[in-house]
């Protein structure tokens, strides 16, 4: 299918709502600086202009850290008619201060309600849509299927299962988990998962929005499941970073890593193939809850201030469609969200798209969904609890006090 086609078929039911559009000028500001990003912007600029003549669009390109400043002042005095941004809680401070419009029209028109069914949470506050996303890539457990064939073991079912695993890895002579924290973050995706698991993914983010306290019994409900793991981790995480770790997995030294999907060239690289690396969801942990997903995910939205909305609304439903997505993440290397767009023939992209594509939401990482204060001191938690897990009680009345102090 063409990008004409593509968008002709997706956007006849949006007709009504771009009748009043005025053909010009459409700005875009985003942080797509890095080379496949930039490619794959240009690419779908290209795109959107060609199936629409008569809009010209300008695109103001930023650097991804100076980007995180310029999108406080612009909202406010000189907005763009679409920016790009992050889902969840990234994305709630600009809705709550009234500076995204509500896009819930565009889902509608475009039935991006199915299409977009897994990352739907993560853009909906007060029962509305604020964007539309267009990229993430998966987290999960990535494994050496050596280390598991040497200790007799199995993928596992559920969270019993791994934890039972792990006496026989270790008697195998490997780590059953490993993870380096040296840049603190790669911890917090285990705990995003075993919260998710344990506790469901609405008081996950509800713990990351300040509305749950870290003393509460259900955090340490969770942590308590983490321990059962701890004296089968890697011994000395908080001193080697992410690709240390990575090394320990492709050097059968390590049977299981929680990371995301960036990290297979890592393991390849470390001379890890196809045949020995193996990638499973997070097995379930409280029988029953839904099964929701770490994806970040990276979205775009029209500013409220916006001077061309019609337009803007006519971009967005263009990224939205099967087409263009597919095109954007097969130059980004990473996962189209709209569940009818096609990927290629990697199994571990195949793998994340059947993961994510089917989840029941999303969450976008713990330094994403927390404000920034509570991510570091929650990080740095996570850290201390890897290597001395009987202070738990400890961490988590530190961890309350730093976010009576954040979320007041």
């Amino acid at each position: 299918m063409t990008f004409m086609k593509a968008l002709t078929g997706f956007t006849l039911g949006f007709g009504l709502l771009a009748s009043t559009a005025m053909a010009g000028e459409l700005v875009i500001n985003s942080d797509q600086s890095d080379p496949a990003p930039k490619k794959a912007m240009e690419d779908l600029i290209a795109g959107f202009e060609k199936a629409n003549p008569d809009i010209k669009v300008k695109w103001n390109n930023f650097d991804h850290e100076g980007y995180k400043s310029a999108i406080r002042n612009f909202l406010t005095a000189d907005a763009p008619d679409v920016a790009a941004w992050y889902a969840g809680n990234r994305m709630a401070p600009f809705v709550k201060a009234g500076l995204f419009e509500d896009v819930t029209d565009v889902w509608k028109a475009n039935g991006l309600d199915d299409q977009l069914k897994s990352a739907a949470a993560s853009m909906t506050m007060d029962g509305k849509k604020w964007g539309v996303p267009y990229t993430y890539y998966q987290w999960g457990i990535y494994y050496n299927k050596d280390v598991y064939k040497k200790a007799g073991v199995s993928e596992p079912k559920n969270w019993a299962e791994f934890v039972a695993n792990c006496e026989k890895i270790k008697a195998a002579g490997a780590d059953c988990l490993t993870t380096g924290t040296k840049a603190l973050w790669p911890g917090a995706g285990i705990f995003d998962y075993i919260n998710m698991r344990t506790n469901g993914y609405e008081f996950h983010m509800d713990l990351t929005a300040g509305k749950v306290k870290w003393t509460d019994p259900k955090v340490k409900a969770a942590f308590m499941e983490w321990a059962k793991v701890v004296p089968y981790m890697s011994a000395n995480a908080a001193a080697i970073d992410w690709q240390d770790a990575a090394a320990l997995l492709a050097q059968g030294k390590a049977a299981n890593y929680v990371m995301g999907n960036f990290a297979v060239d890592t393991f390849k690289k470390g001379g890890m193939t196809n045949d020995n690396l193996g990638f499973m969801v997070f097995p379930e942990i409280t029988a029953g809850v839904p099964r929701a997903e770490e994806a970040p995910t990276d979205t775009f939205h029209i500013p409220s201030g916006a001077k061309n909305k019609a337009d803007a609304k006519k971009f967005l439903a263009y990224l939205a469609s099967p087409d263009a997505q597919t095109q954007m993440n097969k130059t980004l290397g990473q996962l189209p969200v709209n569940n009818k767009a096609t990927v290629g023939d990697d199994p571990f992209i195949q793998a994340g798209f059947k993961e994510l594509s089917s989840a029941y939401a999303l969450a976008q990482f713990f330094d994403r969904d927390a404000p920034a204060d509570m991510a570091k001191a929650g990080m740095e938690g996570f850290q201390e609890f890897m290597a001395k897990p009987d202070q738990i009680d400890a961490i988590l009345a530190r961890l309350q006090k730093v976010a009576d102090k954040v979320y007041k």
